[in-house]
């Protein structure tokens, strides 16, 4: 190989390593993207809205495990998180925290009241106001074990949550939903008005 093409190789193999690289590292402890796949977050979040997760907001993770490395945050009250789904790890799930460590979490009537209180939800929508239906709208008080959270999505009649599946272990939460950087509806519609909005 002539000297001259074998040190551009060597210089274009270096800067995809070093990409690669850095594309890794920012994927595995800063921000990873993510796409709203259905309406469950609705209207909060869209389908077809791309966010960006922060990745280090509860802590950092040692690579291809669940294991916390250096702690930071502890999930709070609304924050909309991305976690493993507690039923298939393959499958990624976004949705709000309404219950944390040491909380009773209970349901009557569709209005939710966590040690007792109701909670204030402006983000809520409901499609099926006029009905209740006894698992969906009902639950009787349920204390969140250490190391769970109790998730819903703002859509409460069409989201599958924590209702029905249980509470997310600390471990299989990926991060926090931070700004989407994309919003899209279809041919010829992108949401510009949505684009750079913080989904807290």
């Amino acid at each position: 190989m002539n000297p001259r093409w074998q040190s551009t190789f060597k210089e274009y193999l270096e800067a995809l390593i070093i990409a690669l690289v850095l594309a890794f590292f920012i994927r595995t402890f800063i921000v990873q993207a993510f796409k709203i796949p259905s309406g469950s977050m609705l209207q909060t979040l869209q389908i077809g809205d791309h966010l960006l997760v922060k990745k280090y907001e509860y802590g950092v993770k040692i690579p291809f495990t669940d294991h916390v490395l250096i702690p930071i945050h502890d999930p709070k009250y609304k924050d909309i998180i991305v976690f493993k789904y507690p039923g298939d790890p393959s499958i990624d799930y976004i949705k709000r925290v309404i219950g944390v460590p040491g909380d009773t979490v209970e349901i009557r009537d569709k209005k939710v009241f966590v040690n007792g209180k109701e909670l204030d939800e402006p983000y809520v929508q409901y499609t099926d106001a006029g009905h209740i239906s006894p698992i969906r709208d009902n639950m009787p008080p349920r204390r969140i074990p250490e190391g769970e959270y109790f998730v819903m999505g703002d859509n409460r009649d069409g989201s599958n949550d924590s209702r029905f599946w249980g509470n997310v272990p600390r471990e299989n939460i990926l991060g926090k939903a931070w700004v989407i950087y994309w919003s899209w509806e279809g041919p010829q519609n992108i949401r510009w008005n949505r684009i750079g909005q913080f989904t807290r």
